[in-house]
């Protein structure tokens, strides 16, 4: 006899739509949909010759908000979403209006995979300045910096092509500008060079044009090419001195000096050619002369001597361009005898033992007047010099110079020199 079975159908599918409530459950769980939110830093503004085609310039506000994009996924697909998969941009076209300062253009953000449902944006809009374009033009110049060509070598000449530029963007940036430079490096070098350079835009704090700047700037040419010409150096260059007019009754010119005595220059070889014709000296012209008349002293002038260079030359890096002029006015019959500033010229007088004493000159003039005799008489070694160091301790001292000559002469002028007084190291004392 067969058992009957008992009929379970509806239990059945109970227990299945139990199953995939639970599926569900845990699928819910395990992958639920959640917000998440990302900073979008270098949203793209496009179409912007729309808004240039009005003569205007677009600059993104300073101010701008940050961009936070938030998408609604499940959490795996979140997982997988990072700020490079999003791409958020601002038509100029769907600008709000271009007659509001700043202009808001709305904010259009795409993620693949995800609906534009479940993508929100905030701000909603990119804040744009806008503002007249200008134009300007500008020469460019060349800087070398500090570098500085091999020994024996000068830069000659430096020549830049373009020679200007053309500058566009908006109006007040553009007003800033003070110069624009081709950095060329020079160090070291001893041969003409060619080099190809970006162009650097200085505004007038003499601080170089900021990158974020430079975004809103257009050039018709970016880089220059700077050809430098070397010269070669000369030193022991020396100045012919001129003077005009007459000293006074009873005085007469003994010599004129300049300080520095020599000086170096720079020149392409055919004016290093014509130069050594003219003895390697300069000349001082008659419209530079010194004048002396009437001069019972010294007459001391200051002479501009780059403006008496001749073509093709140049004074030296680092050369003063000026000269001083010293025409010497002495008495009729007196001379300038010069004395070497050491010991053996000059005796000490009142010196401690433990005191020793140096020169800070090379040497003194002593400028003498024969009263009852001849001056051509009269030589260094007749001359005696001495200081007195009473009283002197450690330190440097400008102190007067005793000087005793033959009868028959007299001292024109006071002598005085530099000193300087220090103790004598002992053996004892080092260790």
């Amino acid at each position: 006899m067969k058992t009957k079975r008992p009929n379970n159908f509806p239990l059945k599918i109970m227990s299945l739509a139990v199953a995939i409530l639970v599926w569900l459950i845990v699928v819910n769980v395990d992958n639920p949909v959640i917000s998440k939110t990302y900073i979008i830093s270098n949203v793209e503004l496009i179409n912007k010759q729309y808004i240039e085609d009005t003569d205007k310039v677009c600059m993104r506000d300073d101010e701008q908000t940050p961009v936070r994009v938030t998408i609604k996924a499940e959490r795996k697909t979140l997982s997988r979403i990072t700020a490079e998969n999003i791409q958020a941009v601002a038509d100029a076209q769907q600008a709000v209006s271009l007659e509001t300062n700043p202009v808001m253009i709305p904010i259009s953000v795409t993620c693949p995979g995800i609906s534009q449902n479940n993508i929100s944006v905030q701000p909603q809009n990119m804040s744009v300045r806008l503002e007249d374009r200008a134009t300007a033009e500008f020469m460019v110049t060349v800087n070398s910096g500090e570098g500085m060509p091999g020994k024996g070598y000068e830069i000659g000449s430096q020549i830049v092509s373009p020679e200007k530029v053309r500058i566009t963007g908006p109006k007040s940036m553009i007003n800033k500008i003070d110069k624009v430079i081709a950095n060329v490096d020079v160090n070291g070098i001893t041969e003409d060079t060619t080099d190809t350079e970006n162009l650097t835009i200085i505004d007038k704090n003499q601080e170089q044009l900021s990158e974020d700047s430079m975004k809103y700037i257009g050039m018709d040419n970016a880089k220059a090419t700077v050809t430098t010409k070397l010269w070669k150096v000369r030193a022991g260059v020396k100045i012919n001195v001129n003077y005009k007019g007459e000293p006074a009754d009873g005085y007469v010119v003994d010599s004129a000096v300049t300080v520095p005595e020599t000086v170096s220059v720079a020149g392409s070889e055919e004016a290093l050619d014509e130069l050594k014709v003219m003895g390697n000296t300069i000349w001082v012209q008659d419209e530079k002369s010194v004048d002396i008349s009437g001069a019972k002293n010294d007459v001391e002038e200051k002479v501009n001597i780059s403006e008496l260079l001749s073509e093709g030359l140049k004074l030296t890096s680092g050369s003063s361009e000026e000269v001083w002029v010293n025409i010497r006015v002495l008495p009729e019959g007196g001379k300038i005898f010069t004395i070497p500033a050491t010991k053996d010229s000059v005796r000490f007088k009142n010196k401690a033992d433990n005191l020793q004493v140096s020169f800070e000159i090379d040497k003194m003039e002593v400028r003498v007047k024969a009263v009852d005799g001849n001056i051509e008489a009269l030589s260094n070694d007749d001359i005696k010099a001495s200081i007195d160091l009473s009283d002197k301790e450690e330190g440097s001292y400008e102190v007067p110079v005793k000087i005793t000559l033959p009868k028959g002469y007299e001292l024109i002028e006071d002598v005085k020199t530099e000193i300087k007084v220090s103790k004598v190291s002992t053996i004892a004392e080092e260790k």
